[in-house]
């Protein structure tokens, strides 16, 4: 699962699996989160716990088929760490989420 999570997602320089149900995004410049999975509905529903040294949350991901296409909602809640993170949380994350999505599409090319 790493090397293929790994070479479609350009943002990760690497994914360390820890167990079933942790592991642990290392970012370009070696930035670390840890993810533990909470819910697993294949093909339907994943959440999971995040945490780093600036933010901790839930994120929720939805997929619902839709005959040849996916719809998919995410959904994060997310409390930065640090009170002068708080004003940059939301604009990263939808940089995040928007990166996530252009290189799944370009992967399913």
């Amino acid at each position: 699962m790493p090397d293929k999570y790994n070479s479609w997602r350009s943002d990760l320089s690497k994914t360390e699996i820890i167990n079933d149900k942790q592991f642990i995004e290392y970012t370009k410049n070696g930035y670390a989160t840890t993810f533990t999975v909470t819910v697993v509905e294949p093909y339907k529903r994943w959440e999971f716990d995040m945490d780093n040294s600036n933010m901790k949350g839930h994120w929720i991901g939805i997929f619902t088929d839709k005959g040849n296409e996916t719809q998919i909602d995410f959904t994060e809640n997310v409390i930065p760490k640090k009170w002068f993170m708080k004003p940059f949380v939301k604009t990263y994350l939808k940089k995040q989420q928007k990166q996530f999505v252009l290189d799944l599409k370009k992967a399913l090319e």
